[in-house]
């Protein structure tokens, strides 16, 4: 299994997903994150709806870790930010 390529300010760029992603599923009805879910739930969330929305691409079966999960969720938001924004 290959890992997957380190983006620069990855961790930054997944704490901004989160937020963006938790404003993109209370617009789309599909839920709020709460204060007690862990970080680890909200991503799973976050990347399913993606994945269902067809806005990412899903990783092979069985291949979900939390980790790839995350650098998803990373080029996602890399891809939305605008090009001036001081993450990328």
């Amino acid at each position: 299994m290959k890992a997957p390529k380190k983006i620069n300010n990855e961790a930054e760029l997944v704490i901004e997903a989160l937020r963006v992603g938790a404003v993109y599923a209370k617009n789309r009805g599909a839920g709020e994150f709460e204060a007690s879910d862990s970080a680890k739930d909200k991503i799973t969330f976050l990347y399913r709806l993606l994945v269902q929305d067809k806005l990412i691409q899903p990783l092979a079966k069985g291949d979900e870790s939390e980790p790839k999960m995350k650098h998803k969720l990373a080029l996602w938001i890399s891809r939305t930010l605008p090009a001036d924004h001081p993450l990328l």
